[in-house]
């Protein structure tokens, strides 16, 4: 792959640096260094997606017509890359990169030019309704039901493990709309406002302590059938394609931040009396986070410009995922015994109480913890393997 840069994308690279010196704060920063999750705190990262949606930077893969940057993969790289040395604080992205691109492909022109600009602008927070307390990876198995009465549908059911749901405007759910042939061909795709009366959210305290998910509850809730996204009973088409985005988000940018976190970390302790970057073994498990962080680099530059991922989408996320959970356990491993105090406040920015060891090791044990939930999100890794299997080697 071809990767030199022109002229060009050296300015645009500059271009990136001024802006991110200009727009990212101090406390911005340190909320992202503090961040034992996959978000950082919800507003840091809303301050951060205004930042970007103002400078026209927010949907890099969206549509130009729609309010996309129109950027080349290799300025899509550039950003991420340099995003990525500095810590940008993650934003949330149910809407740009999820439910938005369904909408695109799939939704009424009312519906494009009512939900898109008000996702673009992050005016309107989306969460996703997907999984089921007894449907997660058997996504087709789901119960919530949708009972059409004149113009309206009538759903009942809930929905777990719905992350950020406590701060979404909108829902888009999938729905059980019909009982007849394969549990994939009755499962229609609603957009729910989450201020519907007969809507309850209910947080769930992960092992990390922190509240990022939720259950939502759905009694009797009332939704406009214009709501709905393409036919009704079609919705495991559209599920599928929002899937494919979902697994192929690029990590590059974070994961390289995490990969500059570990090197300083290595340099500042210490091991057999001299710097712990200098113990044969962590080096040794830090080359190789780092080789295969580059080999998933390459694999995501060669889809950035794919707008149908396929089974490329499940690959970059068993690898994504695994290369986060690896860089969180090398992290703990790391700061030792310093992970071992657990004070939630201490991963608040702000937070001016005396630290218990380096300042760094507050968020190694949360984020080691909570990272565990990566290989199991979007269809787990053991299901994506299957997906390789059948696509790939024709098994």
């Amino acid at each position: 792959m071809h990767l030199e840069m022109s002229a060009e994308d050296l300015a645009f690279r500059g271009e990136v640096r001024d802006f991110l010196d200009t727009k990212l704060t101090d406390d911005m920063r340190e909320a992202s260094r503090l961040n034992s999750g996959v978000f950082a705190e919800f507003e840091i990262s809303q301050r951060w997606y205004k930042a970007l949606y103002e400078k026209g930077w927010i949907a890099p893969s969206w549509p130009v017509e729609y309010g996309g940057t129109g950027w080349t993969p290799m300025q899509r790289y550039i950003y991420d890359s340099e995003a990525g040395k500095v810590g940008t604080p993650t934003v949330y992205l149910m809407g740009l990169a999820l439910v938005g691109p369904v909408i695109m492909q799939f939704g009424t022109d009312e519906q494009k030019a009512h939900y898109l600009p008000r996702i673009l602008s992050g005016e309107d927070i989306w969460c996703q309704g997907y999984s089921e307390p007894g449907s997660g990876s058997d996504l087709a198995s789901l119960q919530t039901k949708a009972v059409r009465e004149g113009d309206h549908y009538i759903v009942n059911g809930t929905k777990t493990w719905t992350t950020l749901a406590q701060f979404s405007d909108w829902i888009f759910c999938l729905v059980r709309t019909s009982n007849q042939g394969k549990p994939q061909e009755g499962i229609s795709f609603l957009l729910i406002d989450m201020k519907s009366p007969g809507i309850e959210v209910t947080p769930i305290i992960t092992i990390d302590g922190s509240h990022e998910v939720n259950s939502v509850f759905f009694t009797d809730v009332r939704v406009p059938v214009e709501n709905l996204i393409g036919e009704e009973n079609d919705g495991w088409t559209y599920a599928k394609f929002l899937l494919l985005f979902e697994r192929s988000n690029s990590l590059t940018g974070g994961l390289k931040q995490q990969l500059h976190r570990l090197r300083t970390i290595a340099d500042q302790e210490r091991a057999n009396g001299a710097a712990l970057s200098a113990d044969p073994g962590f080096a040794a498990q830090l080359a190789d986070y780092e080789v295969q962080l580059r080999t998933y680099e390459f694999l995501e530059l060669r889809t950035l410009g794919n707008p149908n991922p396929g089974a490329e989408a499940s690959y970059l996320k068993i690898i994504g995922t695994d290369l986060q959970q690896l860089a969180s356990e090398l992290t703990l491993r790391a700061v030792a015994h310093y992970g071992n105090p657990y004070i939630r406040d201490a991963l608040v920015h702000g937070y001016n109480q005396p630290a218990v060891g380096p300042d760094y090791a507050a968020p190694a044990a949360p984020q080691y913890f909570n990272y565990r939930k990566t290989a199991i999100y979007a269809g787990s890794n053991e299901i994506q393997r299957n997906i390789l299997s059948k696509a790939v080697l024709g098994m």
